[in-house]
């Protein structure tokens, strides 16, 4: 797992309920991606960790006040950086910001009161890129290593061993041809690090969100020479019981009966992307939005969602014949007849983190997968997950009654997993726990971006022939609005050669 803090201290420390405690500035431990220079995310995080003078560590919050964070470029009259200091409520704290410029060098304080925290001040020494400042890593392995990405990840193994070889002439031809008339595609090509692409279909417009990935990845690092397929649509293409040659389609959800190649969904991948800009649920927000303690919670089972899948509908009924176990209704009617007599009224949305005011959170699929499942993971209810041919890109490295609660895909069990919850409250709270572990040490903003770049680059390894730049393709331009441009020292260090 990355991103936990030192383990031997976690070992060594002896958690205690902050009561009586008082915060120690020297014990209290700082760690992540954002103390350093070369870690570049479009909002760059880190933890602290609250600890008393005897070296426990706080498992309740010290107070939302209780650090203080400065961030500063030393050189410059002006800092454009945006800070977010986020109570995690566990004694932990989420330090999250977000660079509007580029800078030399960048003082990170720590404090609590007038005290300096663990090692602050920490100085980065640049240059520190913003996310719109177009520098690429030249060296994959390199950005690799500056990212702590893993050495390999087992769903990207899984998805690609249906592929021993890849040929983009061949695909570049057949894939238009077999579902370019039906289904909504783009088809890129990344050459000498800039992206290209045709669209296939009518309804292209969910390419923005695969557009930005692509070219926020090739500001970051150099991209490996690579021509592919997107599907933009939500079911998965590539049957497994297909009777033609099986072709590598990217989708952003997979399922058991088909062979997609499987990646972040747009929906999370958007969220690391417009963090602390135009989103407001990420996997960040989330953790400083986890409703009560979980002994407080209302111990009701909650859903709120439209009626994309007739499970749904079964939900909703469910809840009406068992009120006081089951709060679950509908926001939006669209795919079936609303009959008010059978499932209600429709009801207001809510916000997303009043849903973990409520101890027992229900995912059940919609038209695929229910994407909201990372964020449902971050917070501190624990969750029933339903049976499902569907599944993201995380989905296999989850484990029932570890991470979360498994009911039946026809809801058959779910009232007997939930009571089962309610008779073993402590064994449901550490699940609730390891799920929130999992999606915090899987799910953040790096983790998306090296699954990613991992899964262009060994798909790209399996290549037979060389990508091209194909007829009708156009130019995926970089954003050119921005306020204070960057000078990339790579270019400069190149062009004076």
């Amino acid at each position: 797992m990355r991103g936990l803090w030192p383990l031997c201290f976690a070992l060594g420390a002896v958690a205690a309920a902050a009561a009586g405690g008082r915060l120690s500035a020297e014990r209290s431990a700082v760690w992540g991606p954002g103390l350093r220079a070369e870690a570049t995310l479009p909002a760059r995080y880190f933890y602290v960790q609250a600890v008393d003078a005897e070296g426990q560590r706080f498992t309740s919050s010290p107070g939302e006040n209780a650090f203080q964070v400065k961030i500063t470029a030393p050189e410059e009259q002006f800092t454009r950086v945006g800070v977010q200091v986020l109570d995690r409520k566990d004694g932990s704290f989420l330090v999250r910001y977000r660079m509007y410029a580029s800078y030399n060098s960048l003082k990170i304080e720590i404090k609590t009161g007038d005290k300096h925290v663990a090692k602050s001040p920490y100085i980065l020494k640049g240059p520190i890129y913003h996310e719109n400042c177009d520098c690429p890593q030249e060296e994959g392995s390199a950005w690799l290593e500056e990212m702590n990405c893993p050495e390999s990840i087992p769903q990207i193994q899984r998805d690609l061993a249906n592929f021993p070889i890849v040929d983009p002439d061949k695909i570049a031809k057949e894939i238009p041809q077999r579902f370019g008339q039906r289904q909504s595609l783009c088809h890129y090509t990344i050459k000498d690090n800039e992206v290209y692409i045709k669209t296939y279909g009518e309804h292209v417009g969910f390419r923005i969100f695969m557009d930005a990935i692509l070219l926020s990845l090739t500001r970051k690092v150099k991209m490996p020479d690579v021509e592919f397929f997107v599907n933009l649509g939500d079911w998965p293409l590539e049957k497994k019981k297909s009777p033609q040659n099986l072709h590598p389609i990217f989708s952003w959800c997979g399922s058991s009966e088909s062979k997609d190649i499987v990646m972040p969904t747009y929906d999370l991948t958007d969220s690391v992307l417009e963090t602390m800009g135009r989103v407001s649920l990420d996997m960040m927000s989330v953790q400083a939005n986890t409703g009560p303690s979980w002994e407080d919670k209302n111990t009701t089972a909650f859903w709120r969602g439209r009626d994309s899948r007739k499970e749904r509908l079964e939900l909703v009924k469910l809840s009406r014949k068992y009120p006081e176990l089951i709060d679950a209704a509908f926001t939006n009617f669209f795919f079936f007849k609303h009959d008010e007599s059978l499932y209600g009224p429709i009801v207001k949305h809510i916000s997303f983190f009043d849903f973990f005011k409520y101890k027992y959170q229900i995912n059940i699929d919609g038209t695929v997968a229910a994407y909201r499942l990372p964020y449902l993971l971050a917070g501190n209810s624990v969750v029933l997950k339903q049976d499902s041919i569907y599944y993201e890109h995380f989905y296999n490295e989850l484990q029932p009654w570890k991470h979360y609660i498994p009911f039946k895909s026809d809801l058959s069990d779910l009232l007997e997993k939930l009571q089962w919850a309610k008779d073993h409250d402590e064994e449901a709270k550490n699940i609730a726990k390891s799920g929130q572990e999992f999606a915090r040490n899987n799910l953040m903003g790096d983790h998306i971006f090296c699954y990613y770049f991992k899964l262009f680059q060994e798909y790209a390894s399996l290549q037979v022939s060389e990508p091209k730049i194909r007829d009708g393709m156009e130019k995926v331009q970089q954003p050119e609005d921005d306020l204070f441009p960057c000078t990339c020292h790579r270019k400069k260090a190149k062009d004076e050669l």
